[in-house]
């Protein structure tokens, strides 16, 4: 580490016996051989009338060149310096104050203090140094003058940090749980000048500038300072505003330089640009009733469809402002409650969907600034529409601007090449056992939450983060300290992160994307299951064994699925074991894996009755549900982000444009039951919300199960997905119905089925049948689901 220079300034030289003016002829008198006070040519007279010399102590001090001196100089110059305030600015010294600017490219850099106007002597390289014989370090500011200008500007190097020892400590501790509000671009108004402080976490860096639109890229008279132990580098930039383009400049561990984005910028360029951006937000949020009843019933307990859409491609060309006039009415239209967006942090590559982040406390400026977002957020909330994010903290790309060995060394990744480099992906893993990289996560997870208003996260790729063998063969990973694959670093990051972000912002849900059979993914986390693990403390799980064992079994021929019925009753052998959401993601319709309603076989009519009934099923299935935008309206094409669904199948003029608005008026009623029928959600994670009616009637195709809301009230849901009416099909129910309605049957005419079903109400006869004391007899139309309620 630089020695930091002593605050009493270098030490004194020998001074030439010219005459001294008359003010300096005391001190001459009394110290033989004083420095000359050369700050400029400056009569003692008028020197006397604007700053008067108060104290003798000063008048007895030997003065001493106020110019830096050769380490410093080279230091600045390399951009090594950890502590430029401490010698730039101006300082009491013996003799006065010092007075040193630092500006490359300057021709003259006059102080300006009051009434003192003292210019000071270029020393070459872009350095100015003055010594004024003052008695206390005045407020002041720096005319600069380059050729043909001249600029009166504040002096960065005369403030003090912008960082308080609370701030500091928390972030030593990894617990700053805002850590936005203590690093990256902050406008404000720093001892009533305004401009922007600028904080990066770098330890491993011999020195940080700051470059940017203001400086002309050059960050050579912009040196940050280290704030000791932390890591953390500080800088407030006087006149700097919202808009201005950044960067920090790294001086790396071998000498070399790397100019690198602001980790924790809250906006950027828009791509393939990658600078940050100054900002501050004016935003008025108009969705306090939204928030204020959010919390009433845990996400669990309640009603949940999602809508998932892919942003920049809804409708393409739209930007935040534009979709929030569409999509909340739209969304509310169809009966979800929620949506999930995808992508929303920063990324460079608009193909990976947003799953390669760069930014990620910053939304994507391809569709607009952060206040943008936060109107479309504000817009949803006002419909009546929860806002689920993606959220990726498994993995970041390599990009030599953004984390990748950040100030020269693994920073963000793990130090070990094995651990840091995801094998999939061709991304690095972060090092989830360093406390400033979780911090940087967690915070994360908060700052969404808080600043946007988001309800719940939808966490990327949790099964890569809980496995250190996940995707590597042998040898090409270590055992933890049992002896076990499971990344214990990313377990205490995931308990942590979500029991920081359920503290903080009561009612939102964290959802995990995790494929494997891990125990206790929504367990809280001070409970131990029987692997000995606490909970990873989620508050929902996407059902990946369910969502691939339907599909399979849809995508057979109906002559086979007898064979398979297992693949879909499967599900209910684990369906409490965790808190599930049922999706149909975009991760299924591309790809090769063809749209939804592509993977059903037959003709047009039955992939469309096909589609229809596994909707039905789905909807009526516990769990959550979520489907990927075009599959409400069964667009036969994989969707592709380069143009997005195909609305035109829904146009009028379309012939075959019927059958696709029949398919999303199916989904719109889906909606509209379920959430009129606790059955439906009320017990989603609790057994005694379910029972089988029939689960083994393999030969028929059919399934039969009943939903139980909290007083006992059933529904019926009915599946037959044979393409054969099924006529006074038998049924057991419970014997205090009196009789049964249909309230839905995806072959209705209106989706565009063949209408058949049972229009009258159906009364039970006194006959045991599946186990029950009573019995009905059902139409069942072929490739569909039809749901009952009591009459």
């Amino acid at each position: 580490m630089t020695p930091r220079p002593s605050s009493s300034g270098p030490e004194p030289k020998k001074t030439t016996g010219k005459k001294t003016p008359k003010a300096a002829k005391e001190v001459a008198a009394k110290k033989a051989g004083a420095k000359r006070v050369t700050a400029k040519k400056v009569t003692a007279k008028k020197q006397a009338a604007e700053q008067p010399v108060a104290n003798d102590r000063v008048r007895e001090e030997v003065a001493v060149s106020p110019a830096l001196d050769a380490g410093d100089r080279e230091r600045l110059l390399a951009g090594t310096h950890h502590d430029p305030h401490a010698v730039l600015g101006a300082h009491r010294v013996p003799g006065g104050v010092a007075f040193r600017a630092f500006r490359p490219y300057a021709l003259a850099v006059t102080v300006l203090s009051g009434v003192l106007r003292v210019a000071l002597h270029d020393d070459g390289d872009g350095f100015f140094s003055g010594l004024v014989p003052l008695s206390e370090v005045p407020v002041h500011r720096l005319i600069v003058a380059y050729e043909g200008t001249e600029h009166e500007v504040e002096d960065p190097y005369r403030f003090l940090p912008t960082l308080g020892e609370l701030d500091l400590h928390l972030i030593g501790e990894g617990r700053h749980e805002q850590l936005w509000r203590a690093l990256g671009a902050h406008p404000t108004a720093h001892d009533g000048v305004a401009g922007t402080r600028f904080a990066v976490w770098a330890p491993n860096a011999r020195g940080v500038r700051v470059a940017g639109g203001f400086n002309f890229w050059d960050g050579t008279g912009h040196p940050m300072r280290s704030l000791g132990s932390t890591g953390v580098w500080e800088l407030f930039l006087p006149g700097v505003g919202a808009g201005e383009l950044y960067k920090f400049e790294i001086t790396r561990p071998d000498g070399s330089r790397t100019f690198r984005a602001d980790p924790l910028a809250r906006r950027t360029e828009v791509p393939p640009a990658t600078s940050s951006v100054v900002h501050a937000s004016d935003y008025t949020w108009g969705d306090a009733e939204w928030l204020a009843r959010r919390a009433d019933t845990p996400a669990h307990e309640a009603p949940m469809s999602v809508y998932e859409v892919h942003l920049p491609s809804w409708r393409p060309g739209l930007t935040y402002r534009e979709l929030a006039e569409q999509l909340p009415s739209y969304v509310a239209d169809l009966g979800f409650t929620h949506v999930e967006l995808m992508p929303v942090a920063e990324h460079p590559f608009g193909g990976s969907w947003g799953y390669q982040v760069t930014g990620f406390y910053a939304p994507t400026a391809r569709l607009g600034d952060p206040d943008d977002f936060k109107y479309l957020v504000d817009r949803l909330h006002r419909a009546g529409i929860g806002v689920l994010m993606d959220w990726v903290p498994a993995h970041f790309p390599r990009d030599d601007w953004a984390l990748a060995e950040f100030d020269g060394r693994p920073l963000y990744e793990h130090s070990d090449p094995l651990r840091a480099a995801h094998p999939d992906w061709g991304t690095l893993e972060f090092d989830f056992g360093r406390r400033e990289v979780r911090n940087f996560l967690v915070a994360n997870a908060v700052y969404w939450c808080e600043e946007f208003h988001i309800d719940g996260l939808r966490v990327d790729a949790v099964a890569s983060m809980l496995y250190l063998d996940y995707s590597r063969e042998p040898g090409r990973w270590t055992p933890n300290e049992h002896g076990g694959r499971e990344n214990l670093d990313a377990v205490a990051f995931l308990q942590e992160m979500n029991a920081t972000v359920y503290r903080r912002v009561p009612g939102v849900v964290t959802v995990a994307e995790e494929s494997t059979a891990w125990d206790g993914v929504t367990r809280a986390t001070h409970h131990k299951g029987p692997s000995g693990f606490g909970g990873l403390g989620f508050g929902l799980k996407w059902n990946m064994g369910w969502m691939h064992d339907s599909l399979e079994y849809m995508s057979r021929e109906p002559v086979h699925r007898g064979y398979h019925h297992g693949e879909l009753t499967f599900s209910m052998v684990y369906a409490y074991s965790e808190n599930y959401v049922l999706p149909i993601s975009h991760d299924e319709v591309v790809h090769g894996k063809r749209s939804l309603v592509s993977k059903m076989p037959g003709d047009w009519w039955q992939q469309r009755a096909n589609e229809r009934a596994y909707l039905g099923y789905m909807w009526a299935h516990p769990g959550k549900q979520l489907l990927f935008m075009g599959q409400e309206f069964a667009q036969g094409a994989e969707w592709s982000e380069a143009h997005g669904p195909d609305w035109w199948l829904l146009d009028p003029e379309y012939g075959a444009s019927a059958d696709h608005r029949g398919v999303r008026d199916l989904v719109r009623d889906l909606n509209a039951v379920y959430r009129a029928t606790p059955a439906l959600w009320e017990r989603d994670t609790h057994p005694s919300g379910f029972a089988w009616v029939v689960g083994d009637a393999a030969d028929d195709d059919v399934l039969a199960f009943l939903r139980l809301d909290a007083d006992g009230t059933p529904l019926l849901a009915v599946s037959n997905f044979a393409p054969m009416v099924r006529s006074d099909y038998r049924l057991g129910v419970p014997d205090e119905v009196p009789a049964w309605h249909e309230v839905l049957n995806t072959d209705a005419a209106r989706y565009g089925g063949g209408d058949v079903g049972n229009p009258d109400p159906v009364k039970p006869e006194a006959r045991g049948w599946h186990g029950r004391p009573a019995s009905i007899r059902l139409t069942l139309p072929p490739l569909a689901t039809v749901w009952l309620r009591p009459a």
